[in-house]
């Protein structure tokens, strides 16, 4: 397997959107999956999309540590894949989020985000998958979805005041 380079912000791969996957089982298409979770672990990151490693293609990579899990309704999960996703609403319900992004080192922001969604796509293994998401993990699979249609989590803030380095934002406290 082999570590991506990840693109930051400013390169253009991120601001444009994706293509759908046209044959999720081929084996090329396995080797990328496998590249970028083992990117992702490597960068101790919670997702990351294809175009993250400069392949404009529709998939994301995505887990939840158990640090990170919120409980029943979102239990951890392993390292996964989602190609071809499509991503609903199941309500109204949004909350704020902390979110940071490997193509954004160092810095976080509050951004509202639906508090469940309703997912559906293609496994890793190239079959079907949906299901409901909430907590965590519905924050990663919409925050990873943006990445698809060329949005970066900065572009969905209505107020760039409450963004900030990670270490200022430490230690000063998370302005909620």
């Amino acid at each position: 397997m082999t570590l991506l380079k990840i693109a930051r912000m400013g390169h253009p791969v991120l601001l444009q959107p994706a293509r759908a996957v046209t044959d999720p089982q081929a084996p090329a298409l396995r080797t990328l999956v496998a590249d970028m979770i083992e990117t992702m672990l490597d960068a101790q990151g919670a997702g990351l999309a294809a175009p993250q490693v400069h392949h404009g293609l529709r998939l994301f990579v995505y887990q939840v540590p158990p640090g990170r899990s919120a409980g029943e309704d979102d239990p951890p999960c392993p390292p996964a894949a989602l190609i071809n996703p499509v991503l609903d609403p199941v309500d109204t319900e949004m909350v704020d989020r902390l979110e940071g992004c490997l193509s954004i080192p160092g810095m976080r922001g509050w951004v509202p985000r639906y508090r469940r969604i309703a997912y559906r796509g293609i496994n890793g293994q190239g079959q079907p998958v949906h299901g409901i998401a909430s907590g965590f993990l519905a924050n990663v699979l919409q925050h990873e979805y943006d990445h698809l249609d060329g949005i970066l989590y900065p572009m969905r803030m209505p107020d760039l005041g409450r963004m900030g380095f990670d270490s200022e934002m430490a230690r000063y406290g998370e302005r909620t």
